[in-house]
């Protein structure tokens, strides 16, 4: 026994008596470990891949706090018309969808639905509805709409990991996607339950930049092709493609004019422009903009500027005179200026260029919408951006972001170029309009990572190479006259390694302070659905007001089917879908003029406004009141939008006849048409008979802390069908005209 343990043992001297396949069967548990380990670039990928899986993982479950605290479900207006029309899709199929006449809304004009929307997102929840139905689990089409804004930032980190890596480095791609993650900018906008378009739209335009980035820097057809396609999704998805179509073109403008011109730039330019203008005249609500509207023709004076170069490019290579050349080039690019300058302005005088509409001249002049097209103005997320908004959505990468720019300029290329170029622009946008700030997130984040690794990357290096410096410096001694001038200067200089690893744990508490922020002002400020109202009671206790299902419920189960409701144009969605009841005007305002005609029922007196809904077959009247709850955004605070877009369309409407010396008043000061008209009887009807809080008088407004001017209301041709446990919603009937004789 002890011989044959001694002939194993002696493999390793040489023994021929152990056998070769014996001998491989006792190393191999020994080499199996080996193979295990892996190398460096090996590792290096693992972590990546780790990180990135977690920030994932991360970015969708941040978004569940909704769904924790309440329950699931759709949030705010806009998102129950796409989960109505995707209910349809799925039930109905495409076509009937792509085809549909919906008389339930704008009645008595109704709407064509497949040719006023932008399909992506209906079309995006359906197939990812199919393919859960297709995968054997049994959900319902609703729990796909809630959970899709969530599923799509997820994908968005992805995309920002390899935008980042294609900018910079993977570091910065890494750190882009930690950012875009949680940032609260995108997170308003994509928490569960957040059924918009721009859940979607968002990873649609970072996709389309980092394709066309991606084909710029490599010249590749496949590339440009894919960022084709990338924008054709985008247009599908949301009309913010706009932005795409002008900021593209002025890019490429930029790099011909700083002599950045390359056969990259002309294959992904001509090849993104042209598929995708193509399959954007798929869309039906688009159509031929792409050649018509005065916003696109940028892109297509690009196109054709683009063309030009390449021209010239060929002729300078056949003329071998440059003065030659330099002629022919002024003589060609003023002509190409000048037939340009004269196709556009035959084409805009005579109408086949469509001139620019007012949401656009409102992002280039924020004073516009408020002095010409007063029914954008209304909508609170396009007023001007505060200073304690960009704080609030952006925290730290408020500061990054110029920091950010520096690295950029410091290392230029046509890829950085087009960050820098997507920044600005953004922001500049992001300040004229609040709901802009969703556009310039993914460019704050992208730059903001750009300065987070290219400043970690530096600080590291130099804790490195000052402690090996000093570590040979000690170690060689004299035997190298310059190790040791170098060892010396680090002993004279220890500020600079220590200094360093300041920089390194300040910077890593910023960014845990960015986390935390992050994770409060996504619980507290961005996960509470609007339909469902909830706020801390006198004990600290949390209330919940659930009045708007609440009167949605009434409307559908006490209501006739073909009911007519009147409401401001906020709530025509929610009462389509929830309350399955046909509406005077909703949120897709397409029809300024109907919904001037609603502004001037509920400002005017109650005889003249019951002509009105007569006129409109209207049954029930809805209006919002905050003055029990102290709800501020009911409708007497939205009152003199309505008055303005009334009174811009019929001009019997005037609003200083609702004002007392320019002041907005409800009180016993109030104007006397304001304390008669329409909208301050339904909302104060019986208020005055109510005490809402201690020590204060009956009728006590919460909302605008008075005491109401008119107390003793009386109605004539309507008559209260319902009102809501806490007051925020009340209905009205239409009473039916008297008998005549």
């Amino acid at each position: 026994m002890v011989g044959k343990l001694e002939a194993v043992n002696g493999v390793k001297s040489g023994s021929n008596s152990t056998p070769a396949t014996f001998q491989s069967a006792f190393f191999k548990p020994d080499l199996s470990l080996k193979s295990l380990k892996l190398k460096t670039k090996q590792q290096e990928l693992l972590i990546r891949v780790s990180i990135l899986t977690l920030v994932y993982i991360l970015a969708f479950i941040t978004r569940l706090f909704s769904v924790l605290r309440y329950e699931s479900m759709i949030h705010e207006f806009d998102p129950y018309f796409n989960y109505r029309t995707t209910l349809f899709l799925t039930e109905k199929g495409f076509y009937e969808f792509w085809n549909w006449f919906d008389s339930e809304s704008w009645y008595p004009l109704g709407r064509i639905i497949g040719g006023t929307l932008y399909p992506g997102l209906m079309v995006t929840a359906g197939l990812i509805y199919s393919i859960v139905r297709f995968l054997r689990f049994a959900v319902h089409i609703r729990e796909v709409c809630v959970l899709t804004a969530p599923f799509f930032a997820s994908n968005t980190t992805i995309v920002a990991y390899f935008f980042g890596k294609e900018l910079w480095d993977s570091g910065a791609g890494l750190v882009a996607a930690a950012l875009i993650a949680i940032c609260p900018g995108y997170i308003s906008r994509s928490v569960a339950g957040s059924y918009d378009n721009e859940g979607v739209a968002i990873f649609a335009l970072l996709l389309t930049f980092y394709l066309f980035v991606k084909a710029v820097n490599t010249g590749s057809l496949a590339w440009a092709l894919a960022s084709a396609f990338g924008y054709f999704y985008m247009v599908s998805a949301w009309g913010g493609y706009v932005f795409i179509i002008n900021l593209i073109p002025l890019y490429a403008m930029v790099l011909l004019i700083t002599g950045r011109y390359s056969m990259r730039l002309y294959v992904a330019y001509n090849c993104m422009y042209i598929l995708g203008m193509l399959l954007a005249m798929q869309i039906r609500f688009v159509g031929f903009q792409h050649v018509q509207s005065g916003e696109h023709m940028a892109a297509m004076g690009v196109f054709f500027l683009m063309q030009v170069f390449y021209f010239l490019d060929w002729v300078k290579h056949l003329l071998s005179d440059p003065k030659l050349f330099q002629a022919f080039l002024r003589i060609t690019v003023t002509c190409a200026v000048g037939v340009g300058a004269i196709a556009l302005g035959v084409g805009t005088a005579s109408g086949y260029i469509s001139p620019w509409t007012g949401r656009f001249y409102s992002l280039l002049d924020p004073t516009y919408a408020k002095d010409h097209i007063p029914i954008i103005a209304s909508v609170s997320e396009h007023q001007p951006t505060a200073w304690s908004s960009f704080m609030f959505d952006f925290h730290i990468l408020l500061f990054l972001f110029p920091a950010g720019l520096y690295f950029c300029f410091k290392r230029l290329s046509d890829a950085t170029i087009f960050i820098v170029m997507y920044g600005l622009t953004s922001m500049y946008f992001a300040g004229v309009m609040v709901r802009l700030i969703l556009v310039a997130t993914p460019a704050v984040c992208l730059i903001s990572a750009i300065a987070v690794s290219a400043t970690i990357k530096n600080l590291t290096q130099l804790v490195r190479t000052k402690s090996k410096v000093a570590h040979t410096g000690s170690t060689k001694g004299s035997a190298s006259g310059k190790v040791s001038s170098k060892a010396s200067l680090d002993q004279s200089l220890p500020f600079q390694r220590n200094g360093a690893i300041a920089l390194l744990i300040g910077a890593f508490y910023l960014l845990c302070r960015y986390a935390t922020h992050c994770t409060w002002v996504t619980s507290e400020a961005y996960s509470s659905p609007s339909i469902v109202l909830a706020a801390r009671g006198a004990h600290g206790n949390r209330v919940i007001f659930d009045d708007y299902r609440e009167a949605y419920f009434w409307l559908r189960q006490n209501t006739p089917q073909d009911a007519k409701v009147m409401s401001w144009w906020d709530y025509g969605y929610q009462i389509t879908a929830m309350g399955n009841r046909t509406v005077i005007v909703d949120n897709n305002t397409w029809n300024n003029t109907h919904i001037a005609t609603v502004g001037r029922a509920m400002s005017s007196y109650e005889d003249e406004a019951y002509e009105i809904m007569r006129s409109l077959d209207v049954d029930y009247v809805l209006v919002v009141f905050g003055g029990v709850t102290g709800y501020s955004s009911d409708d007497i605070n939205k009152f003199l939008w309505m008055v303005r877009i009334g009174g811009g369309v019929f001009p019997v409407i005037k609003e200083p006849d609702y004002l007392v010396n320019g002041e907005y008043r409800v009180d016993k000061g109030a104007a006397p048409k304001m304390l008669n008209c329409l909208m301050y009887k339904l909302s104060y009807y019986r208020f005055g008979e109510l005490q809402t809080e201690y020590g204060k008088p009956p009728g006590y407004d919460r909302a605008r802390g008075v005491e109401i001017g008119n107390k003793d209301i009386k109605l004539e041709h309507l008559e209260e069908a319902f009102t809501t446990s806490n007051w925020i919603v009340r209905i009205y009937k239409v009473k039916p005209p008297n008998n005549r004789w």
